[in-house]
């Protein structure tokens, strides 16, 4: 598995010194590779609400709420905005900048897009260009593409992306008035409770794509590619099988995540308001004459479960095991869950909230989002309390590839609880020899992990010295290294 290196540099928002990391196990013992777990990568960040990497880049730009977008590159972010358009932008609640989206071709044109709400409480699409500085947008190069009246502060969307075939993907909510009195979502003349596809390429702003499925009827908007949203958060096409996965916020009751396979020619009505997930709404019997696509997972509000937050699959090399995994957040318990749909079947709907636990610092108290970002990765998007407290987490089977070098001796344990691998790791002086012990409650030694630097990295999958596997309960995992001894109580789950 390829690692990335993240360079030691120093910020006043984040910084991610590089860590040369040693695996180096005794011969009778072959270690299984941890599940994943998270590791923070950018922290002091306003509001945070997505990230996105442009086409075959690395850096992660991270959209502030207010107006603002970040860059994130060779382990910091940087000092200079990436764009400020915080004058023109009114925040929060469900207002504010929402979108972004790299055009296909932005290492030619340098052109990319962005979702917000104006001082009016109006939707604006507009697309700039960045500057002769790879990480400064141009502020002047402002081209409004598309303009959107909104009814009420709440539900204005927001998710922008390209799609595989080159158009560009807005999702619209409804509008944000309670249980959508107008039924904007379906109907046929407002962009409202949409998903639009439009050519930026075609036409100055924009043209309407030939196959778009509306194109010529009366009545309908031409820039519809599908409809029934209430707050679509977030889209995504998985870079894969080009199927498209759409979290959209419920009402009341329950939750959902909408799927439009590979190859569709759109048209689908996801149900709303006549719907809420696989429910009756509005209508509240007889809702469904079997034109509307129902929801491949949803689920009900109940135990702190109110706002789904979406959303993408994992197609990247980090975390191998979630190759092909959906994950998908809850903004009111901030749980995080993967599943898999085979053949139009859901399967594993899994809580990984544990196994995705923080490790080396940080602690996410309110999810904004799940992005896909350099090429498949997933970050987690923790919006923070309100201030300039948000921070952004990397999903990865390595997590300690980034944590420091220096300062006092640190053993690092992670996930814990787990039922499966935990990887150990020791930060502290590079020129000493490392012992890293596991005992039983009684103080019995069960297997000993040797590595030939006190800066390393090993993992143990639950099993004795001669290959048994042991009962679950707690573990002590104790490092040693000259007359320094660090240890970790490990829960170890059956």
């Amino acid at each position: 598995m390829a690692r990335r290196t993240l360079s030691p540099r120093s910020s006043s928002r984040t910084s991610l010194p590089l860590v040369s990391l040693v695996a180096v196990v005794s011969a009778s013992f072959s270690p299984v590779p941890a599940l994943a777990a998270s590791t923070r990568i950018a922290t002091n960040l306003n509001r945070p609400v997505i990230a996105v990497s442009p086409p075959g880049d690395d850096r992660i730009f991270i959209v502030e709420q207010a107006g603002v977008i970040e860059v994130w590159k060779n382990g910091l972010v940087l000092p200079t905005h990436f764009l400020d358009i915080q004058s023109k932008v009114v925040c929060c609640a469900l207002q504010g900048m929402l979108g972004l989206a790299f055009h296909p071709d932005y290492a030619t044109n340098g052109y990319f897009y962005v979702n917000y709400t104006n001082l009016a409480g109006d939707t604006v699409i507009e697309r700039y260009s960045v500057s002769a500085n790879p990480d400064v947008a141009n502020p002047a190069s402002a081209h409004q593409i598309y303009f959107i009246d909104q009814p009420h502060v709440d539900h204005n969307g927001g998710s922008l992306v390209f799609g595989p075939d080159g158009y560009l993907y807005i999702g619209m909510g409804d509008g944000g008035v309670p249980n959508d009195p107008l039924n904007v979502a379906q109907n046929p003349a407002s962009p409202l409770g949409k998903l639009l596809r439009i050519d930026v390429d075609g036409g100055d702003p924009y043209s309407i794509p030939p196959d778009n499925p509306f194109v010529g009827l009366p009545g309908y908007l031409p820039e519809i590619w599908a409809r029934g949203l209430r707050n679509p958060w977030i889209l995504h096409f998985d870079s894969a099988t080009d199927d498209l996965w759409i979290a959209d916020v419920g009402q009341s009751k329950r939750e959902e995540v909408d799927f439009q396979p590979a190859g569709s020619p759109g048209g689908e009505n996801y149900g709303w308001r006549l719907m809420e997930g696989s429910i009756c709404f509005n209508p509240p019997a007889d809702c469904n004459d079997g034109t509307l696509t129902l929801p491949i997972h949803e689920y009900p509000h109940n135990e702190q479960r109110c706002s789904i937050e979406g959303g993408a699959v994992y197609r990247g090399t980090l975390a191998p095991y979630y190759t092909g995994a959906y994950f998908f957040s809850d903004f009111c318990n901030n749980h995080v869950w993967t599943l898999r749909q085979v053949n139009g079947v859901v399967t594993e709907v899994i809580d990984r909230t544990t196994d995705l636990a923080p490790v080396g610092g940080g602690t996410i108290t309110s999810m904004a989002s799940v992005c896909s970002v350099q090429g498949g990765e997933i970050v987690l998007i923790d919006r923070g309390a309100g201030g300039g407290d948000g921070e952004v987490f990397l999903v990865s089977s390595d997590p300690v590839d980034v944590a420091p070098v220096s300062g006092p001796p640190g053993l690092q344990v992670f996930p814990n609880p787990t039922t499966g691998t935990f990887a150990i790791a020791y930060a502290g002086d590079p020129t000493l020899p490392t012992v890293i012990a596991v005992f039983d409650a009684g103080g019995r030694l069960v297997r000993q992990l040797e590595s030939p630097a006190k800066n390393a990295r090993v993992e143990w999958d639950g099993r004795d010295q001669v290959g048994r596997p042991v009962p679950g309960g707690a573990y002590l995992i104790r490092a040693t290294s000259g007359e320094q001894t660090v240890a970790r109580v490990a829960i170890r789950l059956r």
